[in-house]
């Protein structure tokens, strides 16, 4: 006998399977090779639960983070990675992510693609405290990783120190701790050359 809920829930599981083929442009923190998202969800979830005490508001509901970042980056799987520098790629970036969000959770049982919609809606709208905290994360991981790989991904792509700093400045809304780190991650990768110093640094 065949369980339409189960059947629905596991079709949207296989699908998101594809997450782990979506390339993104940073590179593992030792330089190995590019990121895929299934990574970057999974490092940014275990970021969530460590820095905790660093989020702004410390009564953040931690497991409402942890699904919005599970989340968040499934509608690449249509949509493609955007790269945080690509303005031209950023243009048509919402359009073609709610396409995506509508097809990828449109595959679940109702009320699970209704919250997964929500969760992904609060984490692109950083309308709550607990979307300002993900987003930060999701900031500061790349940020992270190009530190520790020598700058590959900005020095490839040709970004200065204003532009990391200018890109990344909402990390403060999530917590004012880790963007005063960026803000010497950037200061200490200009010192050793990982980063072309811009015009405001």
């Amino acid at each position: 006998m065949t369980n339409n809920r189960l059947d629905k829930q596991l079709e949207f599981i296989i699908e998101v399977d594809k997450l782990k083929s979506i390339l993104r442009r940073s590179k593992l923190a030792d330089g190995s090779r590019l990121e895929n998202d299934a990574e970057h969800t999974w490092h940014l979830m275990m970021m969530a639960v460590l820095l905790q005490e660093h989020a702004n508001n410390k009564e953040i509901d931690i497991a409402r983070v942890v699904k919005m970042l599970m989340i968040h980056d499934i509608v690449e799987i249509d949509a493609g990675d955007t790269f945080a520098y690509d303005t031209k790629g950023h243009e048509d970036k919402a359009e073609r992510e709610q396409l995506a969000a509508a097809r990828l959770f449109g595959l679940l049982p109702d009320d699970q693609r209704e919250e997964c919609l929500a969760l992904w809606n609060e984490f692109e709208h950083r309308n709550t405290d607990e979307a300002k905290y993900a987003a930060a994360l999701d900031r500061l991981q790349p940020m992270l990783l190009n530190f520790e790989n020598k700058g590959t991904s900005w020095n490839s792509n040709g970004i200065t120190s204003d532009r990391v700093l200018a890109y990344n400045a909402h990390i403060a809304n999530g917590s004012e701790a880790l963007w005063e780190y960026a803000q010497e991650l950037v200061r200490r990768a200009v010192d050793k050359g990982y980063l072309e110093r811009g015009s405001d640094a």
